[in-house]
């Protein structure tokens, strides 16, 4: 056992049941500080108790650290296990099972609270066959949204990373904004260069029916346009608040989705639950196809895919209609519309 990857985990187990910030925080950054030391080091430390000296280690991270070089599991894990060992949402199988990747997830280059190196290890760690990185776009500066440079650079890291990952497959993304009118929110030569891109709104969301339509019906009929992403903006519970959905043209908007093949994103937040259920029966009868996504931002969060599931399962969405249960070179030849 490596106590570095010890500690992590128990970030994932606290932070997929949605713990404090500050709890999951202080076991990953304690696992940062380990991983800056060889293990010979680590293992004296521990031995002679001057570990607890180290910034960034306290006495919980500390005495997991010291079950660990004692060739013990710490306690503390296996009742996260434990508590782990459920789905986080019930009715959700067997679709659950055959969902293979994740179309939407942010790391530390826009929102997320991690590197895209930890959403990678944590996804293959849960057997994922693939994911894409989709960090948002330049207009969201709130969320550190990327420049044409930045998104540039981090397609080299995510090819780089891609090509090292010895078992989930990293796809390159982006979740960009869909602006007020429609157009979306990068350079379309760098769209071109993208696997996935999922375009959502984030603004002006109280729009007025006829005008927010337009601005949908021209996102999806965009050829770059993968995924419409969370549809409705709606927030149903958490730190945020609530807000109510969007109104548009649900019909039109799907039937545009359908003829232009574009995905409607289940989005498994549990505080977006986004789109309703009502529009999710909209657009499995306009003939939509699906993709089932965690929108994570941070590598706990990536089981959020259960809470998806559970309400595809529940609107009778079948599972040959979600791109996230395709194998890859189904999922890739979709994308490139091959």
């Amino acid at each position: 056992m490596d106590a570095a990857d010890i500690l992590r985990e128990i970030a994932f187990w606290l932070e997929r049941e949605r713990a404090s910030t500050y709890r999951v925080e202080a076991f990953r950054t304690a696992a940062d500080v380990l991983s800056s030391l060889s293990p010979a080091e680590v293992e004296r430390r521990t031995r002679e108790g001057s570990l607890k000296r180290l910034k960034g280690l306290g006495p919980r991270t500390v005495g997991v650290v010291e079950d660990v070089i004692a060739g013990e599991v710490p306690d503390y894990l296996t009742e996260l296990r434990d508590r782990g060992a459920a789905p986080l949402a019930d009715g959700g199988e067997p679709l659950r099972s055959l969902l293979r990747g994740d179309l939407h997830l942010h790391s530390d280059w826009s929102d997320g609270g991690s590197p895209i190196e930890e959403m990678l290890r944590v996804a293959n760690r849960l057997g994922r066959e693939y994911i894409a990185l989709t960090d948002h776009s330049p207009r969201l500066t709130v969320a550190r949204g990327l420049s044409p440079e930045r998104l540039r650079d981090q397609l080299g890291i995510v090819a780089d990373l891609g090509e090292r990952s010895e078992g989930t497959a990293l796809l390159s993304g982006i979740e960009v904004d869909i602006l007020d009118d429609g157009d979306l929110d990068q350079e379309d030569d760098l769209l071109e260069r993208l696997d996935v891109v999922v375009a959502s709104a984030h603004s002006q969301l109280r729009m007025r029916a006829p005008a927010m339509t337009r601005r949908l019906l021209n996102a999806v009929s965009n050829p770059r346009t993968r995924i419409l992403g969370h549809c409705t903006g709606r927030l149903v519970t958490g730190g945020r608040g609530t807000r109510p959905p969007s109104e548009f043209d649900a019909r039109a908007v799907f039937e545009a989705c359908a003829e232009h093949d574009v995905a409607v994103e289940i989005n498994a937040r549990p505080e977006r639950q986004d789109p309703p259920d009502d529009l999710i029966a909209i657009a499995l009868d306009a003939g939509c196809l699906f993709s089932i996504d965690s929108d994570a931002h941070a590598p706990g969060q990536l089981d959020f895919l259960d809470y998806g599931a559970a309400r595809a399962v529940a609107c009778g969405v079948p599972a040959e209609r979600i791109v996230t249960t395709w194998p890859l070179d189904d999922l890739l030849a979709w994308v490139r519309r091959e």
